[in-house]
């Protein structure tokens, strides 16, 4: 999908009060004033490239040896630690990128958590590459926090990751995640991050709740991701407010 920056307007005013929840303020006068959306089950599949060229959770199907659906990913996963901010997840040098624009979406990819310190001794990007080929990021706690810049999400998903499952999140990175469209954020019952490595083969379910890590053999419980499951899958807000009619179609 095209990327639309904060500062499109809409006749409606659609805003997140929770997590998982939205909130719909129309301009004019009507009978309602919150919107639940159903859980996520998705009744049909979509392919998207695995290593080393993953596009985002809500691309376009492409041919691929591993397969990502709607409500499963599988491919490698990538570990980070927790308070791993925005900065670390795209460096401010790098925020000039309009990732309306596709060839400057794609070298955003390329930058997603070059920031990270030296003690992470393998690059979730090759240099060289735009795309990564670790398909899940599993964190710690307090993901996403820092600024409150869109194009975290966004270097995240131009870079190929379908999904970050962490321990908790810095509320706006979710937020953000949800209304770009760009990834799923997923939150753990366990610290993960204590329990994979880089480079684990895993596979997340997501309407059944869990993540396999079919290197260690493991299983682990992993929260709904509720009503922004439809958002994300729909490619962002502005996607799924046109596609259910709360604003027109273009």
């Amino acid at each position: 999908m095209a990327f639309f920056s904060s500062t499109a307007t809409v006749p409606q005013n659609l805003t997140f009060v929770s997590s998982n929840k939205l909130s719909f303020s129309p301009s004019s006068t009507t009978s309602f004033n919150f919107v639940s959306f159903p859980s996520f089950q998705s009744k049909f599949c979509k392919t998207i490239t695995s290593s080393p060229q993953i596009t985002r959770a809500h691309a376009p199907p492409t041919p691929s040896t591993e397969t990502t659906t709607a409500s499963s990913f599988h491919g490698l996963c990538y570990v980070v630690g927790d308070n791993i901010d925005t900065d670390q997840i795209i460096p401010a040098e790098h925020l000039t990128l309009v990732p309306s624009k596709p060839d400057e979406y794609q070298k955003l990819g390329s930058f997603a958590l070059i920031g990270l310190p030296d003690s992470y001794t393998v690059r979730f990007v090759e240099s060289g590459e735009t795309k990564t080929k670790y398909s899940i990021i599993i964190g710690g706690a307090n993901f996403g926090c820092g600024s409150s810049r869109e194009h975290a999400p966004v270097a995240l998903g131009a870079s190929g990751a379908a999904a970050v499952v962490a321990e908790s999140y810095a509320r706006i990175f979710f937020r953000n995640s949800v209304a770009t469209g760009e990834v799923y954020p997923l939150e753990s019952e366990t610290r993960l991050c204590e329990e994979c490595r880089t480079g684990d083969v895993v596979t997340v379910e997501l309407a059944e709740n869990r993540l396999i890590n079919h290197t260690s053999g493991k299983e682990y419980q992993l929260k709904p991701i509720g009503d922004a499951g439809p958002v994300i899958e729909a490619g962002g807000i502005f996607a799924y407010a046109r596609k259910t009619g709360m604003i027109p179609t273009r």
